[in-house]
């Protein structure tokens, strides 16, 4: 069982929206900032850049054995942009909710459908991409992205900033050079492989169980490095990178004759 708590807040959004048995196709337009929020149980994502202003979501579902009927994809526009859902049949007392941000349930139970996602994201827009049981492939996005999955592989690729969390997967990406708040990627079965520009500043926290950390980049070393554990400065230092896995390496590498 799964569940999730996510929010809702009314609002409208130009869009135009399609279910017919096994697809749906949404596209609508939101401005830079706001946030483009998929939300999926059994299925994976994929991501890539907009070719202009206009946001493009396409699912498809497929089961072997449950009617995929039963489950819908929904969409909730609210004040900072629009969420869009994989929703199945309650297995509980409460209802399945689709809502943005942290609130709202949604459970599942003995039920196969998959609904995989894919999506064109706008330059500037905010990806907050979830799933429980799939794969994220976000690639050569120009946006803000937070992407965290349960069960699945992250690969990612921005000229802006990201944070990717998940359990039973590897995390490989590439991100930009700058951000203010502390950025984390996070997994326990699987390495982390992050790609930087060459002139990046930040202080970096990196800590393995099984495995070994490794850099391309100049560290001043703050206390005692070891082959588990590090604080270190990049440059001149700056907002935080935390770095976490159990049973897999930590890999720090330039963008410098390196494409993800």
């Amino acid at each position: 069982m799964h569940k999730w708590l996510f929010i809702a807040v009314a609002a409208v959004l130009p869009y135009t929206a399609l279910a017919v048995e096994g697809d749906f196709h949404w596209t609508g337009k939101l401005n830079p900032g706001q946030t483009l929020e998929i939300k999926g149980v059994n299925g994976g994502i994929q991501a890539d850049l907009a070719p202009g202003a206009e946001v493009r979501v396409d699912a498809r579902k497929s089961a072997k054995r449950s009617d995929i009927k039963t489950v819908t994809v929904q969409v909730v526009p609210n004040s900072n942009g629009v969420t869009i859902c994989s929703v199945y049949p309650s297995s509980d007392n409460r209802p399945n909710e689709c809502k943005p941000g942290s609130e709202g349930h949604m459970s599942t139970r003995d039920n196969d459908v998959r609904v995989d996602f894919t999506v064109h994201v706008p330059k500037g827009v905010r990806f907050v991409p979830k799933t429980v049981n799939g794969d994220l492939v976000l690639t050569n996005l120009q946006s803000e992205v937070q992407a965290a999955t349960v069960n699945g592989k992250v690969r990612l690729s921005t000229s802006q900033t990201a944070s990717a969390h998940t359990v039973n997967g590897s995390i490989n990406a590439s991100i930009g050079s700058s951000w203010t708040d502390r950025l984390e990627f996070t997994t326990v079965n699987g390495s982390i492989d992050i790609t930087m520009p060459a002139g990046i500043n930040t202080d970096v926290k990196a800590s393995v169980v099984n495995g070994d950390i490794s850099t391309d980049f100049p560290l001043t070393v703050s206390g005692r490095w070891g082959p588990k554990s590090m604080n270190g400065r990049i440059g001149t230092g700056g907002p935080a990178l935390k770095l976490t896995t159990v049973n897999g390496g930590i890999g720090l590498h330039s963008s410098s004759g390196r494409t993800l």
